[in-house]
């Protein structure tokens, strides 16, 4: 067989392997690598934490000589205050007059972290309080859709969201919640849009004014996230609408953001180029704009080997930190493998007149795996990056935003305060800020040390209690 057609082969089996569960469970992360060998598609991780007994299962990234990466959920592009970013060709047409901002009561950049609250109220309520204490503003949580009403259209159980968002409150935190994984009954996206909406009007009218923020779908650019069925823009930017109206006319003052894009350079039936899925987007808006669609764009950002600063034109064309099985590199799609790959996010938003709209990165980090069978080491300890890299990468992430992407850069939502479950043999465990740990104890990673130093002092605040150097 040719090698080829090998590799294809080993890409359908591991995606098989790793399909969304069909029980109930609430989400545990997984991040957006790519194996060096790969060249057809590498996809992201999914976030399903599940019951506590088990342990998550990550989404592994494709590995074999024929796959593009699908990378972990990064990119906006620089405005007037930074250079303009190399490699991305000028817009053939002049860009839009940009609409009016929208109020959103984020610093720019603002603080949070992704969190797994659900099963274990008082794991919640020990990461809550370090999170806290931490100087991060937001949390960010998944409502499952399937975990709240799974049993049966209009048959909810709020149990476990009334006492997230209540927890949340308690610690000042601001609360924005992703929200899909469709149940059974409802069948896949877009079919399911209207039973959806349903579902997001019952929890805007429940938790008016408490829930801050609303993510609609998540990586809808990948066919495994859209019902297994080609990404569409089009269709998903009917469900953005959709949802946009329910939950304004529930909560007229929470926010709502896109979902964050897959960072993928590859086009097929299973996924979709990153930036040409956020330009379908505003194909399908037409000449009215994003007014009535969306309030922030949410991306998704990891920095694979590169550090923060890196200039993704530099990124694109240099094997050092490419990934060298992608058919696509070099070239300008291989940007996706740098941080600053929301730059040429941004630009698309400049472009169709939403220069004064913020851009939310909806999960970002970096990857400290040093197993050598790992999909991700190639970006991972196969480049040097261990908790110090990490950690070093993810404040001056922070650093670089403040100084460069003001005003248009919102909240950046760190991953992960890390479900107690998962182990080195987890993926999610590599790209987490601290062990995972019982209730009694605390293993701070240098990356959650040097986010709550930078944090407090940012804020005005005492320097971080839980630094000890």
């Amino acid at each position: 067989m040719p090698k080829r057609l090998a590799w294809l082969l080993i890409l359908v089996l591991l995606l098989s392997a790793c399909g969304p569960a069909t029980t109930e469970v609430t989400p545990t992360a997984t991040k957006t690598p790519t194996t060096e060998a790969a060249a057809q598609a590498t996809f992201p991780p999914s976030d399903t934490p599940a019951p506590p007994a088990d342990t998550a299962t990550p989404v592994p990234t494709t590995s074999g000589a024929d796959t593009t990466p699908m990378v972990p959920s990064p990119t906006p592009t620089q405005t007037a205050a930074t250079e303009a970013p190399t490699d991305v060709a000028a817009p053939t047409n002049t860009p839009k007059p940009a609409a009016p901002p929208v109020p959103t009561g984020m610093m720019s950049p603002d603080f949070g972290a992704q969190a797994f609250l659900w099963w274990r109220s008082e794991v919640a309520d020990r990461d809550l309080t370090l999170m806290s204490n931490g100087g991060f503003r937001w949390v960010k949580q998944w409502f499952a859709w399937n975990d709240i009403e799974g049993a049966g259209k209009g048959q909810y159980d709020w149990s476990i969201p009334d006492r997230i968002v209540q927890q949340a409150e308690d610690k000042g935190l601001k609360l924005l919640v992703r929200m899909d994984r469709e149940p059974g009954w409802a069948g896949p996206p877009p079919q399911n849009t209207d039973d959806y909406v349903d579902f997001l009007s019952a929890a805007a009218t429940r938790y008016k004014g408490r829930i801050a923020a609303y993510q609609i779908w998540n990586e809808p650019n990948l066919a495994r996230e859209w019902g297994n069925k080609p990404p569409n823009p089009a269709e998903y930017t009917a469900m953005l609408k959709a949802s946009y109206d329910a939950i304004k006319a529930a909560d007229p003052n929470a926010l709502v953001l896109t979902a964050g894009m897959a960072p993928t350079t590859e086009t097929s039936e299973r996924a979709m180029f990153d930036l040409d899925f956020y330009r379908g987007m505003y194909e399908a808006m037409g000449s009215g704009g994003s007014t009535g669609y969306f309030d922030m764009l949410g991306v998704h950002g990891a920095g694979f080997k590169a550090p923060p600063e890196k200039d993704p034109g530099e990124v694109a064309n240099d094997p050092a930190f490419y990934n060298v099985g992608d058919p696509y590199c070099p070239g300008e799609r291989c940007r996706v493998y740098s941080f600053r790959h929301i730059e040429d996010v941004r630009q698309i938003m400049v472009d169709n007149g939403d220069a004064n709209k913020k851009v939310v990165v909806l999960e970002f980090g970096w990857t400290s795996d040093s197993r050598p069978d790992s999909p991700y080491y190639w970006h991972a300890g196969g480049a040097g990056i261990d908790e110090a890299v990490k950690g070093d990468y993810m404040r001056r992430s922070y650093e670089f935003a403040k100084a460069n992407w003001q005003p248009w850069i919102g909240l950046m939502s760190a991953i992960y305060m890390p479900d107690l479950d998962w182990t080195p043999e987890d993926e999610q465990y590599w790209w987490s800020i601290i062990d995972p740990s019982p209730i009694d104890q605390f293993h701070p990673r240098a990356a959650f040390i040097e986010l709550c130093l930078y944090f407090n002092e940012q804020l005005g605040r005492p320097r971080c209690e839980y630094a000890f150097y």
